[in-house]
């Protein structure tokens, strides 16, 4: 990922600010009181939130998802829309990788519907820290869902609708149990770059190669460990998996080239291998035997998840790449990339993807496939999620529309929900979507 400090700045103010059409909109979606402190912000967000929420029974009255008072407003949305189409600055390393990359992109129909707006959780706000990584919403049921709040771990619970917060990491965190090589002074005021939460384990990455590990049945921290003491040590993504033994285990990405992988069963890291470039992101096979990775380098890697050793690379994308996951078959993976495009790549011939989906505004940088291989959802920066119908051949698709920047987005394990975290000042919340059903009894049960 990139590591020019100063430029990088610079995009993250154009590209976090929606841009101001009028007054009006300024006014609506960047706040009125530019002089409120954060904690008067949170107060009254706290106190007003609730009662902006918007239900599914008021979006089908015809309210906004996000409740934008658009009748209030001197411009349409659909002009809004428009003009953020038009004006969107998406970030490249390489120069015009997006419009090299359109002409492989394939046609889709996007009047799907997948999955139906359920709620919008305007309490609870999820935010991002670096401008290209966006894997910080994990789901663990179709009610349960964690994400990075400023410096909080938040679990919200879209039964209750209530948040408790899980993990601050604004002070220090040190592990409460002893495991050798667990670094036992832990860390102070760690940024976290990238989440994961799988089988009650929560791991957050840090940018300075932090790694905090939790159970969510066990009080305190176990582990905490520093991958790495390179100047460039942001930790880009984890995963978490089970060994076909069943062990539970981690695979943390990181800028420093490397990609290691931790058992937590031993509290030990058991692989270390290192790539010609900063990994963004690495995907293991669901037969645990291939690792897909990808980073820094317009070609991606599948290599051996033994000893790294490359089985193929991937050559297609033409800027760098932030996402991949595999389909549950295990014998299809999907990869995102800065070029505005998802490529799917299938093992049993990796000379060329099988199929390249387009984005309308950015980067694709969050992949997910449902637990049952039927949908594919992927998150460009800001604005849009699709989700593809693998079915058809990806020739089907949702396209989910609102406004902000895209902080993660999670299927449930059951596939029932899907969870969208969007990053503005004045409309950050948490999207959630129920999947539709032929039967109509289902939709009425939450």
């Amino acid at each position: 990922m990139s590591h020019q400090q100063e430029d990088d700045a610079d995009y993250m103010a154009n590209e976090y600010e929606m841009e101001a059409i009028d007054d009006d909109m300024d006014d609506e979606f960047h706040g009125r009181d530019i002089d409120a402190s954060d904690s008067d912000a949170d107060e009254y967000d706290y106190m007003n939130n609730k009662m902006q929420d918007t239900s599914a029974a008021e979006a089908r009255r015809g309210r906004d998802i996000q409740g934008i008072p658009w009748e209030r407003l001197s411009i349409t949305r659909e002009k809004y829309r428009q003009t953020r189409l038009e004006q969107y600055k998406n970030y490249e390393n390489v120069p015009q990788s997006g419009e090299a990359s359109e002409k492989d992109c394939k046609a889709t129909n996007k009047e799907a519907s997948y999955y139906d707006f359920r709620r919008n959780s305007r309490s609870v706000k999820s935010t991002i820290l670096h401008f290209q990584l966006r894997n910080l919403v994990w789901a663990t049921s179709k009610h349960d869902v964690y994400l990075m709040s400023h410096f909080s771990v938040i679990h919200w619970s879209s039964l209750t609708c209530r948040k408790t917060e899980v993990l601050n990491v604004s002070g220090h965190v040190a592990p409460c149990e002893k495991h050798p090589g667990s670094l036992l002074e832990g860390f102070t005021q760690t940024q976290v770059s990238t989440l994961t939460v799988k089988d009650k384990l929560l791991v957050a990455g840090g940018f300075q190669g932090e790694l905090i590990c939790k159970y969510l049945d066990r009080p305190g921290v176990c582990f905490c460990s520093r991958t790495t003491y390179d100047d460039n040590a942001i930790t880009n993504a984890v995963e978490i998996y089970n060994t076909a033994s069943g062990a539970l285990h981690f695979i943390a990405s990181n800028n420093d080239s490397g990609v290691r992988d931790f058992d937590m069963e031993k509290f030990q890291l058991s692989k270390h291998f290192r790539f010609p470039w900063p990994v963004n992101h690495a995907s293991l096979s669901p037969d645990g035997k291939l690792l897909a990775i990808v980073g820094d380098n317009p070609d991606g890697l599948l290599v051996d998840s033994r000893n790294a050793k490359i089985v193929s690379p991937l050559c297609g994308h033409g800027d760098f790449s932030f996402a991949s996951a595999w389909h549950p078959d295990g014998l299809t993976f999907a990869t995102g990339n800065q070029d505005k495009t998802c490529r799917v790549w299938d093992v049993r011939n990796l000379s060329k993807s099988v199929v390249a989906l387009k984005g309308n505004l950015g980067a694709i940088r969050s992949i997910r496939y449902t637990s049952d291989g039927r949908f594919m959802a992927m998150a460009e920066p800001a604005d849009f999620v699709h989700v593809f119908d693998v079915k058809s051949g990806y020739e089907q698709e949702q396209e989910i529309d609102f406004f902000g920047e895209i902080s993660g987005l999670s299927f449930s394990p059951d596939t029932e929900s899907l969870f969208v975290g969007v990053w503005d000042r004045t409309y950050g919340s948490l999207l959630e979507f129920g999947r539709r059903h032929n039967y109509t009894y289902h939709d009425t049960i939450i």
